[in-house]
Formats: C-alpha cells, structure tokens, sequence
C-alpha cells in the first residue's frame, strides 16, 4: 500500500469535508473547493479525520491513491490557512503596480503589462519590486505565479527579470576577448 495513500487526513476545526455524486467538496473560513475523486478510489469520512482507500490492487489506482490524499490535504490546508508564493523583481526600471484586481507590470518592454488576476486570488505589492500572490487552491497559485515569472524570465548573464524570492540564480560569464 502506498505510505502516503494510507496516512489519515486531519480536518481542523471549522472546516466541513463532504462528498456528493464523485465530488469532494470542501469548505471553511477561507471560501470553498471542489475537485472529482478518480475512479476505484473510496473516501471514508470520520468526524475529524478523512481517510482513502482503494477498490482493488490496479497498477492506475494504486498510482492515484496517494496522489488524492494528497490533493484532499492540499485543500484541507488551503481553506484552513491558505497559500502564497512570493515574487521578486529585480532590474533597472522593473516595478510592478496593483491596480484594482490587474497588475500592471513594467519590465523593460516598450509597453506595459497587465495582468489580470482570476477570481480567488489575491496579490499583495510590499514594495515596487516584491510580489506575493495569495490564494486557498495551491494549484492555482503556483500557476499564476509561474505565468508572472514567464512575462520575463530571469537573464543568466544580467540578473534581470521575475524570479521566486526563494530562487537562486547563478550568474553566467559572458563573452570573453582574446
């Protein structure tokens, strides 16, 4: 059996788990999701704990087993305390600005960029160059802050661009003369 697959999850107080037609639907203080349970998978709901078990030994569902407790215990922590992922610019005349629910950013393009922001997320400016994109589905944060990282990636030889404030970046020597 899979040692992730067979570990209970634990539901905090204040969050509701429930599932209804192959649809888990979980709810707290944070707002509500809802993801599909793959097939020859089973949910059993005690009062505080949540565990998954599978209908047979297939190779497909033995794959899915863990990867669904894991999704539920992603959810479960999103509605509880939420996600974010932490942006950094760095680059001469490299900001980005909140506008209402779009960001607008300045990345040394002829024009700026806006972004628009999709419903259930949340973006934080500390200062012009420091970005955290907030949100209770972990799926959808790591997105949204891959796609802002993508509007300019960071320059091996430069420095420069949208990275990950945990990221490292090793700078690259250019070219050498003779």
């Amino acid at each position: 059996m899979s040692r992730i697959g067979r570990k209970p999850v634990m539901l905090p107080e204040g969050i509701k788990l429930g599932l209804k037609d192959g649809e888990i639907t979980v709810s707290g203080p944070k707002g509500t999701l809802k993801r599909g349970l793959l097939e020859g998978l089973e949910l059993n709901i005690d009062k505080n704990t949540v565990t998954v078990k599978r209908a047979n030994d297939d190779k497909k569902i033995r794959a899915y087993h863990g990867l669904m407790r894991t999704l539920i215990s992603n959810m479960v922590e999103g509605i509880h305390k939420g996600f974010e992922k932490k942006l950094e610019i760095i680059g001469i005349g490299y900001r980005v600005e909140l506008h209402g629910n779009n960001l607008m950013f300045y990345l040394g393009y002829s024009h700026p960029i806006t972004f628009p922001l999709p419903e259930g997320i949340k973006a934080q400016v500390e200062k012009q160059t420091l970005l955290t994109i907030k949100g209770s589905d972990k799926e959808l944060v790591g997105e949204i802050a891959a796609k802002i990282r993508a509007l300019r990636k960071p320059d091996v030889y430069k420095n420069k661009g949208v990275k990950y404030a945990d990221e490292k970046l090793k700078k690259k020597a250019g070219k050498s003369g003779k």
